[in-house]
C-alpha cells in the first residue's frame, strides 16, 4: 500500500490534521480552485438552471410560503428563504454546487484522518468527488436532489464521528441534521436506522445511545403531525405526503392488467375511480397497458392514465380549488384504492412493480438527467418570474453535452455496486484481518446497513431512477476501495508471527 506523508494516528486535532500535513492542504487548494474552475467553465455553457416537472411544484410552494405541498416543503422554504438574499439562478447554482462540493471535502478528510488510506485509494475517491461532471449537473437543476444529497454527506460524515469520536453536542446537531433531511426528502425515511446502528456501536454509555436514538424520531413525528394537520386543513384528510397516495395506485396499476380486480372489494371512497381506472384499460392497446416500472413513474407522467385523468375532472368541477388542494385531495381516494389493490394482490404486485423495480435498482435510467431541461428550451412563467428572466425562453450552448458525458452513470453505479458487494462478501470471510483496523470493521457495517437500507426502501416506494441511487453510489465507492486496500494488504499471523497477504479475488 503505498503511503503519503501523514502523520496522524488520531492523536492531532482535525483542523491540525488538514492544515499541518502537507498532503492535506495540497487536497484542498486543488479542490477549491477545482471547484470555481469547473463552476465558471459550467456556467458559460450552461448560464440558465434546469428544470423539470417538480422545479415548478417547489417555486409555487415557495412562492407562496406553503406548509404542505405536492412534495415535501423543505427545499421550499430554502428557496424561498434564498430568494430573499437574490433572485439569480446563478447564484442559487452556485450555492448548490459549492455546498456539495464542500461537504465532499469535509467527508474526505474525514475519511482520511480515520482510516488513513493510501494514496492511490485518496486520489481516486478525490478525482470522483471534485472533477466529476455528474455534481455539476445535478447541482444546475432548480430541485432537491444537491442540497439532499450535500446535507446525506453531512450526516453521513456525522455518523462516522459518532462512531470514532463520540460527544455530546453531536446528539442535538445529529437529531436536527436528520430532521431536516426528512423535510427535504422523505428517502430520508430509513436513515434512523442507520443513525440507530451508528449509536450502538459508538463507545460511549447507553444514555447517550439512547438519547441520540430518540431525539431525531422525536423531532421527525413533530414534523409528521404537523403535516398531517397541515394537510386535513387543506384537503379534509389527515396526510403526511400528498404524494404517497399517487405513488401507491401508480406502482399497484402495473399489475392491473394481469389480475381480476372483485369491485365489491374496492373501497367505497375509491368506486369512482375504479370505473375510471377500467375504462382505460380496456380501451388502452395491449403496449400502453403493459408498461413496466422500468418505463418510470407511468401513470404519474402520462396524461392519458386514470391518474392525471381524475385530477382533471376533479379541476373541471371544482374550478375555485388550487391544483395543490386537489392533488392532495386525490392524493387520498388513489391511496385508499393502491393499498386495497396491493393488500388482494400481494404475488402480483411482487412479480409486476416489485421485481421490475429491482431491476431498476441495479441498472437504474438517467431519467431527468438525461437531458437538459426535459429537451425543451421553453419554462414556466412561474420560473420566469422567480428568477427574473426576461422570457420563458432559456438556452445552453451546447445542450447534448449533458447526454454525452452522463450516459455511463447507470453502468458506472452497477458496477461500482458489484465491486462493493463482492469486497464486503470477502471482508466477512477475512473479517480476522479486517478487525486488525477496528476504526473501519464499524462503519462497514454502517455502510452496509446503508445500502440494504437504500434498495428496500427505493424499490417499495417507487420506481427508481438514476439520481436516487447517487448518495449510495459514493458510499459504495469509499467503501469498496477502503477494503480493497486493507484486505490485500500485508497481515500478521500472529500464531506464526510471519508476514502473509490476503488477497481477495473480486477484482
Amino acid at each position: 500500500m503505498e503511503k503519503e506523508h501523514v502523520t496522524t494516528q488520531n492523536n492531532q486535532s482535525f483542523s491540525d490534521f488538514i492544515f499541518r500535513e502537507k498532503a492535506n492542504r495540497q487536497y484542498l487548494l486543488i479542490a477549491l480552485g477545482a471547484m470555481v474552475l469547473q463552476l465558471i467553465i459550467f456556467k458559460l455553457l450552461y448560464p440558465f438552471a434546469d428544470f423539470f416537472s417538480d422545479s415548478y411544484s417547489y417555486i409555487m410552494a415557495a412562492q407562496t410560503n406553503a406548509n404542505i405541498s405536492i412534495w415535501p416543503v423543505g427545499y421550499s422554504k430554502f428557496l424561498r428563504a434564498f430568494h430573499l438574499i437574490t433572485h439569480s439562478d446563478t447564484a442559487l447554482v452556485s450555492f448548490q454546487y459549492i455546498f456539495l462540493e464542500l461537504s465532499f471535502l469535509y467527508c474526505f478528510f474525514t475519511l482520511r484522518y480515520f482510516y488513513q488510506p493510501g494514496k492511490s485509494t485518496s486520489q481516486i475517491i478525490f478525482a470522483f468527488l471534485f472533477f466529476n461532471p455528474l455534481f455539476l449537473y445535478l447541482s444546475n437543476y432548480v430541485s432537491s436532489d444537491p442540497l439532499f444529497l450535500a446535507l446525506s454527506i453531512l450526516w453521513f460524515t456525522q455518523l462516522l464521528r459518532i462512531i470514532h469520536r463520540p460527544v455530546w453536542h453531536q446528539v442535538i446537531t445529529h437529531g436536527i441534521l436528520l430532521t431536516i433531511l426528512f423535510t427535504i426528502r422523505y428517502n430520508a425515511m430509513y436513515y434512523p436506522l442507520v443513525t440507530a446502528a451508528a449509536f450502538v456501536l459508538s463507545r460511549r454509555p447507553v444514555m447517550y445511545k439512547i438519547a441520540g436514538i430518540i431525539l431525531p424520531v422525536a423531532l421527525i413525528t413533530g414534523f409528521v403531525n404537523f403535516s398531517r394537520n397541515e394537510a386535513e386543513k387543506l384537503t379534509g384528510t389527515k396526510q403526511f405526503s400528498l404524494f404517497s397516495g399517487w405513488q401507491l395506485a401508480n406502482n399497484a396499476l402495473y399489475m392491473y392488467p394481469y389480475i381480476k380486480v372483485d369491485d365489491s372489494k374496492i373501497p367505497v371512497i375509491s368506486t369512482a375511480f375504479h370505473q375510471q381506472v377500467k375504462t382505460y384499460f380496456d380501451t388502452v392497446s395491449a403496449a400502453s397497458a403493459g408498461v413496466s416500472p422500468t418505463e418510470g413513474a407511468y401513470y404519474i407522467k402520462y396524461p392519458g392514465a386514470p391518474l392525471k385523468q381524475h385530477l382533471f375532472a376533479a379541476r373541471d368541477a371544482h374550478p375555485d380549488m388550487g391544483i395543490v388542494e386537489l392533488w392532495g385531495r386525490s392524493a387520498a381516494i388513489f391511496g385508499v384504492y393502491g393499498n386495497a389493490l396491493i393488500k388482494d394482490h400481494p404475488i402480483a404486485f411482487f412479480r409486476y412493480f416489485l421485481l421490475p423495480n429491482s431491476y431498476n435498482f441495479i441498472l437504474p435510467p438517467l431519467e431527468k438527467l438525461e437531458v437538459y431541461n426535459t429537451g425543451d428550451n421553453e419554462v414556466s412563467e412561474s420560473a420566469q418570474e422567480w428568477f427574473d428572466y426576461k422570457s420563458t425562453h432559456i438556452s445552453a450552448v451546447t445542450p447534448e453535452l449533458q447526454t454525452i458525458l452522463l450516459w455511463p452513470f447507470p453502468a458506472l453505479l452497477l458496477i461500482i455496486h458489484v465491486l462493493y458487494i463482492l469486497y464486503f462478501i470477502q471482508a466477512i470471510r477475512y473479517r480476522k484481518q479486517l478487525k486488525q483496523h477496528p476504526e473501519l470493521y464499524g462503519s462497514l457495517i454502517l455502510s452496509a446497513i446503508l445500502f440494504l437500507g437504500n434498495a428496500g426502501f427505493g424499490i417499495l416506494a417507487s420506481p427508481i431512477v438514476f439520481r436516487y441511487e447517487i448518495f449510495t453510489m459514493i458510499t459504495a465507492l469509499w467503501y469498496y476501495f477502503l477494503l480493497r486496500e486493507k484486505l490485500t494488504a500485508p497481515a500478521v499471523d500472529s500464531t506464526s508471527q510471519k508476514t502473509i497477504t490476503v488477497t481477495a479475488t473480486a477484482h
